[in-house]
């Protein structure tokens, strides 16, 4: 049989960069051996998932272009042979239901009643005695006239599974290699919480079984769940799948990835303008390298030499510095077309540019394609071109329009390029050159002004080609404007 590979999130926030990660692992492992990679949500957090973060998984995903081949259809509806897609739809249907009566009939799972003072003394006591916290399965044995006795005080039993007191669990796992654990450290862990609702530990391993996963890749911050749901499996008399569990994501002080290190979730990328395409090839060398650490992957390039044994133990740091280099990378792959395609929305979004004509737009844009980082750049980047008058940077004009020379060079320089016939970038600095002769100064005494009033800054675009996309009538005008300022 192909492989079978999941992603199953659960809908209680966005499309986190870990969990991109995973997907993306698990669509490349599916797309490198035939198999089928499938889409579930593991919604039974029923006070915390949400409808919104359903839609923010998918947006997420599909933006990233992860899409699935198999599961719930962002538009309504589903898509494979082993739904429903959604575990809260699965235990409504009373899926899990005769999984729990048979682990019950042969007294491989429990009814509990202890209350949440009793599980805290358990856990206060444990740390006092410095031993990992353990449920001590003082439900394991209850009568009949004890439970009797806890329903008439309206307690709700969950019901836990038995994991056996000694021995241990042992599995491979495909990047960690063999993982062994002692029994007598595991614990009987919650299957069906006190709502009625299954645990994580419970459905996964249900649905898992029943939707046919043969390999389930995940990060490795589930290792500690593996033990529990392996025994699970060996209650039901099933064959566990393969297991490969990714490295952990680390942020740039060597702590676990979270929102204090700055954007974690994917929308929050897709606002600072990051190419889907290059966020997918940075999250793939998070813990997995080809034998000759390549970078950068032309399309396809992922999907033919992605494996396995290419994914690391030791932790993967997220470096944003790398990022936004990868992402300027890929920019600069972009044709003209293409990258202003990408920037239209970030254009309109800050009313850059509206109702300019398409061409001088993709002009304007493809000026300093060579810089960009991030597409969220560049309306802030251009907008020069588009305002009736630049908005002075203070530090500009202290530093260059305040100079001795400035007011001759832009007057100088306005009433030539007032009579210059070709308004093109060669002759406009061929005008600009004369200029700092005829004045006795250097070129950049003379081409620095001429930046700084005609775009309010120092630092842009070529500079001759920038006068000649803004046109003579604009650059006149701004070069008058200036000079007036050069004077106050």
């Amino acid at each position: 049989m192909k492989p079978r590979v999941r992603f199953a999130p659960s809908p209680t926030g966005h499309l986190h960069i870990g969990g991109a990660r995973t997907a993306l692992f698990n669509r490349l492992f599916a797309l490198k051996t035939g198999g089928t990679y499938v889409l579930r949500i593991e919604d039974t957090d029923e006070l915390r998932s949400t409808e919104d973060s359903v839609k923010a998984i998918f947006d997420g995903l599909q933006w990233m272009g992860l899409s699935w081949q198999e599961g719930p259809l962002p538009e309504g509806g589903e898509h494979g042979d082993f739904g429903p897609y959604f575990q809260a739809e699965r235990a409504k249907r009373g899926i899990y239901q005769p999984f729990i009566d048979k682990l019950l009939s042969e007294g491989k799972a429990y009814h509990c009643y202890c209350s949440t003072e009793e599980l805290d003394e358990m856990r206060r006591r444990a740390q006092l005695e410095k031993r990992p916290p353990r449920y001590d399965g003082r439900c394991r044995q209850l009568t009949a006239e004890q439970k009797a006795a806890f329903q008439a005080q309206g307690r709700k039993p969950v019901l836990r599974f038995r994991m056996p007191d000694d021995g241990v669990t042992e599995f491979q796992d495909l990047i960690h290699g063999s993982l062994r654990f002692e029994n007598k450290l595991l614990y009987d862990f919650i299957m069906v919480k006190a709502s009625g609702y299954p645990t994580y530990n419970f459905a996964c391993v249900i649905d898992d079984h029943l939707m046919q996963i043969s390999h389930v890749v995940r990060g490795d911050d589930h290792i500690s769940n593996t033990p529990l749901q392996y025994q699970l499996y060996k209650a039901l008399g099933w064959e566990p799948p393969v297991f490969a569990h990714l490295s952990m994501i680390l942020g740039p002080d060597g702590t676990r990835l979270s929102k204090r290190h700055g954007h974690t979730g994917v929308q929050e990328y897709r606002k600072m303008g990051l190419l889907p395409e290059a966020l997918r090839n940075y999250l793939a060398l998070l813990g997995w390298s080809t034998a000759d650490s390549q970078q950068i992957f032309a399309p396809g390039e992922l999907e033919s030499k992605f494996n396995i044994e290419g994914c690391q133990k030791s932790p993967a740091t997220f470096d944003p510095v790398k990022l936004n280099w990868m992402n300027g990378e890929y920019i600069r792959q972009l044709s003209a077309d293409q990258l202003l395609e990408r920037a239209l929305p970030y254009l309109q979004e800050a009313g850059v540019g509206v109702g300019a004509d398409r061409e001088y737009l993709k002009k304007v844009v493809c000026l300093e394609q060579e810089k960009y980082k991030l597409l969220a750049e560049i309306p802030k980047l251009v907008d020069f071109f588009f305002l009736p008058e630049p908005v002075f940077d203070a530090k500009s004009v202290e530093k260059v329009l305040k100079k001795p020379e400035a007011p001759a060079v832009l007057e100088a320089m306005r009433k030539k390029y007032a009579a210059l016939g070709d308004f093109t970038e060669g002759p406009l600095e061929l005008e600009a050159r004369a200029c700092a002769k005829e004045l006795g100064l250097k070129a950049g005494q003379v081409f620095h002004p001429l930046r700084v009033a005609v775009s309010g800054r120092t630092e842009g675009p070529t500079l001759f080609r920038m006068l000649e996309y803004l046109g003579r009538e604009k650059v006149l005008q701004r070069l008058e404007k200036a000079a007036a300022l050069c004077a106050v």
